[in-house]
């Protein structure tokens, strides 16, 4: 026998430390979300199917080929040219640009006013501190329906006739039937003007880039207000009489019982814009208050300490730091003005809702298209304002150095 004994072989294989399934979280976590996934996608496909079944036991026919028959009704208002032997796929065109209409003016003067208000309502002159005060409590307060009714009812629908219409000289006539304004009249050679306008916009935003650069560097600071105002009034104009004056205005004139020629805006779209504007203001100016009074104090007296003026100190100092309070739930008022333009229904106004949601579907019965591409719309427009205003808050975003 050996004298060597034999010596146990050790294992050459390590212990297995990797969990089990169950007891993975990323596994797990994965596992659960793939089965929401298929459980959301099988209900949706029963909804479906259901309701596919329902519209065939009654005869009711699907697709969206109705979208290219003619629609036989009228529109109050269109932006682009349309009558009554125009297609159901017209009408939904005319309805979403009425909408984009009314919300994207709605948002700049209620932004434009909510600023204004903010503003007012941190000021030191009591009068006009209470005064911003009470306009923001009183329309913030009301529903947005009852001060769409107020307006159109009570104030608008209020206007004299046509005949005894308010007038500003003998252009602007304001009565029960709308606001009467010139329209401009273009003739050949006015491309010329549409030309200097475009690069009057494109060299003021090489302008401000410049004198932003500029200040950042050298920390003087380049008037490009009214350098943009120059560029973007200035050469229209210098262009309209180089090219001879190729634009004129058609004043509306009284004929018979109402006006003829000019541009004609419906009191709908008034009473609509009116409410959307000063409702939506007052949330504005609650919002541009807290983001003003979110900027440290000290940033104030320091900006005095250096001898800017109140002004320049709001305007270079207290404002910019403001902003990223004061986009997010701007975002989200934004997306609500444009959600409440669809109670322009209830005053007639000729928006999507009212025009491809209530008189096509009344008229097809295709419920289920409509009210799909209707909901597609909507949805579109509020991730578009989202994606815009998400952009816009990440370049007014603090950069730390």
């Amino acid at each position: 026998m050996s004298s060597e004994a034999k010596k146990p072989q050790a294992h050459s294989t390590m212990p297995n430390n990797k969990p089990r399934f169950w007891n993975d979280p990323e596994k797990r976590a994965l596992f659960f979300q793939a089965l929401l996934i298929l459980a959301v996608g099988g209900a949706i496909w029963i909804i479906v199917d259901n309701t596919l079944a329902n519209l065939e036991q009654r005869g009711i026919t699907t697709g969206f080929d109705f979208l290219s028959k003619p629609a036989g009704f009228g529109i109050l208002q269109s932006l682009i040219e349309y009558n009554e032997q125009e297609s159901y796929g017209r009408t939904f065109i005319v309805g979403l640009l009425n909408t984009l209409l009314v919300s994207g003016i709605g948002i700049a003067l209620a932004t434009m006013l909510g600023f204004v208000i903010g503003v007012a309502r941190l000021s030191h002159n009591w009068l006009i501190s209470r005064l911003a005060l009470v306009y923001i409590e009183i329309f913030r307060n009301i529903p947005l329906l009852l001060q769409i009714f107020f307006w159109y009812f009570a104030v608008l629908r209020a206007l004299p006739t046509a005949k005894q219409s308010l007038s500003i000289g003998d252009s602007v006539f304001l009565n029960i039937r709308g606001l009467y304004i010139p329209s401009p009249v273009f003739e050949a050679g006015s491309s010329i003007i549409l030309i200097a306008l475009i690069a009057g916009v494109i060299a003021s935003f090489f302008v401000s880039r410049w004198a932003h650069k500029r200040q950042d560097d050298t920390g003087q600071i380049f008037p490009t207000t009214w350098v943009n105002l120059g560029l973007i009034v200035g050469l229209p104009v210098i262009a309209f009489f180089i090219s001879g004056a190729p634009v004129s205005l058609e004043y509306p004139e009284l004929k018979g019982f109402n006006f003829r020629g000019g541009i004609t805006v419906i009191p709908e779209f008034l009473a609509l814009l009116v409410a959307l504007s000063i409702y939506t203001a007052a949330f504005i100016a609650e919002i541009v208050r807290s983001g003003i009074q979110s900027v440290h104090h000290g940033q104030t007296e320091a900006a005095h300490a250096l001898g800017l003026p109140h002004g320049r100190t709001l305007k270079l100092v207290i404002i910019p730091q403001a902003m990223r309070v004061i986009i997010p739930p701007l975002t989200s008022q934004y997306l609500n003005l444009t959600k409440n333009s669809s109670l322009a229904t209830a005053i007639g106004y000729p928006d999507l809702v009212s025009v491809f949601a209530g008189t096509t579907l009344n008229q097809t019965g295709q419920a289920v298209e409509i009210i799909f591409i209707t909901m597609a719309v909507y949805l579109l427009i509020s991730l578009l304002i989202s994606v815009f205003m998400n952009w816009y808050n990440k370049r007014m975003s603090l950069v730390e150095r």
